[in-house]
C-alpha cells in the first residue's frame, strides 16, 4: 500500500520535468519573436536554431513523461 503511494508521488514529481519543458519552449519562442522583431533580416538565419532548441527542450519533456510512466507501470 505504501509502495503504491510512493510510486504515485514519484511519478508526479517526474512530471515536473514536463512543466520545465513547457516553460522552456515558451521562453525559446518568445525570445525568437523578440529578436525577429528587432532584426527581421536575421530571423530567417536563426530559424534552424529555433527548431533545434524546440526539439531538444521537447525531448527532455518527453523523457520526463517516460520516467513517470516507467515508475507507474514497471517499478
Amino acid at each position: 500500500m505504501e509502495a503504491e503511494a510512493a510510486k504515485f508521488i514519484g511519478a508526479g514529481l517526474a512530471c515536473l520535468g514536463m512543466l520545465g519543458a513547457a516553460i522552456g519552449v515558451g521562453n525559446i519562442f518568445g525570445s525568437f519573436l523578440q529578436g525577429a522583431m528587432r532584426n527581421p533580416a536575421a530571423a530567417q538565419q536563426q530559424f534552424g536554431n529555433l527548431i533545434f532548441g524546440f526539439a531538444v527542450t521537447e525531448a527532455l519533456g518527453i523523457f520526463s513523461l517516460l520516467i513517470a510512466l516507467l515508475l507507474l507501470f514497471v517499478v
